[in-house]
């Protein structure tokens, strides 16, 4: 972001000494619980850029599905680390921390705050502690592990993993067939359990100085926030967002298509569930995955939660998040 000569400074400029010391704030919390609105409106204040931290918005076309903000709702903040691949390209925490990297080095530079904004926690832990020693993937290797779920169900592997990696197994769902897929194709190319390569690491790289703020809502509220959005989707096209992707040769047991919502809609379009079905399915699994981002999140140290009112609007909890980063600034 450019500063002319005679401009007013953005409220966000660090001085030298606090450009060296590498900061970073990252907003994190469960799907529907409001991070994007808040996130502009904090953005806004320190008039700084939005990277978001989505293994979902990484993907072109895929739009509606992913709640990926629309240009408007982005109120002239720039938004990066979405659209980077297609939904057929394969994309990791790996490639995601390369590219955030840069995008915050670009904005160190400038000596403005780098805004971290989503709910992976995977990409965001990878970001701020480091990413694992454990070797990349190998196309053959999981080429023969995804024929064996199109043959005999993830749950058939993932009863493999609990024999030879039970830590691994036990924080991961059953049917997530890509992250059982990663951790036997890790124990295949090093004879080590991926559990073991997470031990050894600890995810002790810490290369800036991080503030992680927490949303959170009454559970009531967030699940009724959840479902009003999937109806909005579902008004606003996303089974046509859906078809074109399908129509445009992307296959069902790709890692993009096999995501929240896209799988569901693929099913019914498909003919393997009617309509009352599939919504249903939607609501429930979102419901799911939200309560599986604010496990995983509340086992991240140092987070600072906000509890957000029912009628609290995206401005007041922006105001209470910035206050809280302003005495983050001023510590540095």
């Amino acid at each position: 972001m450019d500063v002319t000569p005679g401009a007013l400074l953005p409220m966000s400029l660090l001085t030298e000494a606090q450009a060296r010391l590498k900061p970073l704030v990252a907003i994190v919390g469960p799907t529907a619980v409001g991070k994007s609105r808040v996130a502009v409106e904090v953005a806004k204040h320190f008039n700084t850029e939005v990277l978001t931290a989505d293994s979902r918005q990484v993907y072109r076309g895929m739009d509606l599905g992913t709640d990926k903000p629309t240009v408007s709702e982005r109120q002239g903040i720039p938004h990066r680390l979405i659209d980077l691949a297609q939904p057929d390209e394969p994309f990791n925490a790996g490639l995601y921390r390369q590219h955030a990297m840069e995008a915050i080095e670009h904005l160190h530079q400038a000596r403005l705050i780098p805004l971290v904004v989503g709910g992976t926690g995977l990409y965001v832990r990878t970001l701020v502690r480091g990413l694992c020693e454990a070797p990349p993937a190998d196309q053959a290797v999981r080429i023969r592990l995804q024929e064996e779920v199109r043959e005999s169900g993830v749950e058939s592997l993932y009863r493999r993993l609990v024999a030879i990696d039970p830590v691994s197994a036990s924080k991961l769902h059953p049917h997530d067939g890509a992250k059982v897929i990663r951790a036997l194709e890790v124990h295949q190319l090093s004879g080590k359990p991926l559990s073991a390569f997470h031990t050894s690491h600890a995810f002790g790289d810490q290369p800036y100085r991080t503030l992680l703020i927490g949303l959170d809502r009454n559970r009531d509220s967030l699940y009724r926030r959840i479902e009003a959005r999937i109806d909005w989707q579902l008004d606003h096209g996303f089974l046509e967002e859906t078809g074109r992707l399908l129509a445009r040769g992307y296959r069902r047991d790709s890692a993009a298509m096999k995501g929240l919502g896209y799988r569901q809609a693929a099913e019914y379009l498909a003919g393997e569930c009617d309509y009352a079905e599939m919504v249903r399915r939607f609501k429930r699994d979102t419901r799911r995955f939200a309560k599986r981002q604010l496990t995983w999140f509340r086992r991240e140290p140092a987070i600072r939660w906000f509890e957000i009112g029912e009628s609290e609007s995206p401005e007041h909890t922006a105001a209470r998040v910035t206050e809280l980063i302003d005495l983050f600034l001023a510590g540095l």
